[in-house]
């Protein structure tokens, strides 16, 4: 439904250039949205996929391991949209405080990724309202790195930024004057909490992220805040317990097709083109994480399999060493020995076990200060990395 253009603009000036900034108009859309026809189908579908992923993590045995990988697959991917160069395998190996090879701030920008949605949703956990307030706090999590402490961590920007182009004047958006951010925000706020539109919760998100990214209210680290929102407004709302939908793999690969209905929605006020594509992602994207757990799950099973198999004392070690390996996919010696609670030489016995199993293997190619990595584990989360 084509409702024109989704805004009104305003005139600055911007390096003494006049530019028109666009202020979106409050949600939700009016007319309303039309639910006729596929795009009703489209959302019973994509909540039935949604809730088939929200019980995985606690029908599958090792379900309640999925959380700890998902995040931080999903914090490689979004911020690979971003031009980091950052990896999985770079992140996991950050975590044990080893160096990657890689420029640090760009994989420290992952690992920030993955604070800033730990913290989003502990205060969500601590009943602190999903607000304005709750996002500044997570951009200030996300951007305290070198490159990000000059982009006015945790506060709305008090100048004018624009979307592509080279200045506001070729831009492909100038979002709203800096002036109008509270306003905007506030409405925002309140559209996040509203509970008499009638409006299905992933209907909400689909909208809420559109308009989050119309608004542009931090200096950078937009496109992150924004596709954090969506999982953060899925869980708030109890449509998800564990965070495990993240559509960043699904904007990555439909990357034109992401922006240009961005744009289009902004034109015309089609939001229900927007929403089928929105509803798509978010039903290929619960789909394809039920059928990963259930991988790694099988997978799990049949490797324990294998290693219960072992003779003598070494099998309780072999197992624990294999339950440490499943909780972080690559790991120090040492490391080891502290998680499966077993000593040093113990812990590297059974480790040689498991290389000889062709589970996992050793990747510094050293003799000292080894890492370890589960291997298959890894290459199935590596998927679309």
């Amino acid at each position: 439904m084509h409702r024109g253009e989704i805004g009104h603009y305003s005139e600055t000036t911007v390096h003494s250039e006049v530019v028109r900034a666009f202020i979106p108009n409050p949600l939700p859309p009016q007319p309303p949205i039309d639910l006729a026809g596929p795009l009703q189908q489209l959302l019973e579908s994509a909540a039935l996929a949604l809730g088939g992923l929200d019980v995985v993590s606690s029908v599958l045995p090792d379900g309640a391991l999925l959380p700890y990988s998902y995040v931080r697959k999903e914090a490689v991917l979004s911020s690979q949209i971003e031009g980091s160069q950052s990896s999985l395998s770079d992140l996991l190996v950050f975590e044990l405080e080893r160096a990657t090879g890689l420029p640090q701030d760009d994989v420290r920008e992952v690992s920030n990724y993955v604070a800033a949605l730990q913290h989003g949703l502990q205060r969500l956990e601590n009943d602190f309202p999903l607000s304005s307030r709750l996002l500044r706090e997570i951009h200030n999590v996300l951007m305290s790195s070198a490159r990000g402490r000059a982009k006015m961590p945790g506060d709305f920007r008090r100048s004018q930024n624009w979307i592509g182009g080279s200045r506001p004047s070729n831009a492909v958006l100038v979002p709203p004057p800096h002036t109008a951010l509270p306003a905007c925000m506030t409405e925002l706020e309140r559209f996040l909490h509203a509970e008499d539109d009638g409006l299905a919760v992933l209907l909400r998100a689909g909208l809420a992220h559109v308009q989050f990214e119309t608004i542009h209210p931090f200096l950078d680290g937009n496109g992150r805040v924004g596709r954090l929102l969506i999982t953060l407004l899925l869980c708030h709302a109890g449509s998800l317990r564990e965070p495990l939908l993240y559509l960043s793999l699904y904007f990555k690969q439909h990357r034109g097709d992401y922006y240009d209905l961005l744009n289009h929605v902004r034109r015309t006020g089609d939001w229900e083109e927007w929403l089928a594509f929105f509803l798509r992602g978010v039903k290929q994207t619960a789909e394809g994480a039920v059928s990963t757990a259930q991988r790694l799950s099988t997978m799990f099973q049949m490797d324990r399999s294998q290693l219960q198999d072992t003779s003598g004392r070494r099998a309780g070690s072999v197992l624990r060493v294999h339950d440490a390996l499943k909780g972080r996919p690559i790991l120090t010696l040492p490391q080891v020995s502290h998680d499966a609670q077993i000593s040093f030489p113990t812990a590297a016995t059974a480790m040689d076990l498991l290389v000889q199993r062709g589970m996992a293997r050793e990747i510094t190619g050293g003799s000292r200060n080894r890492l370890f990595v589960y291997s298959q584990y890894l290459d199935i989360l590596n998927e679309g990395t």
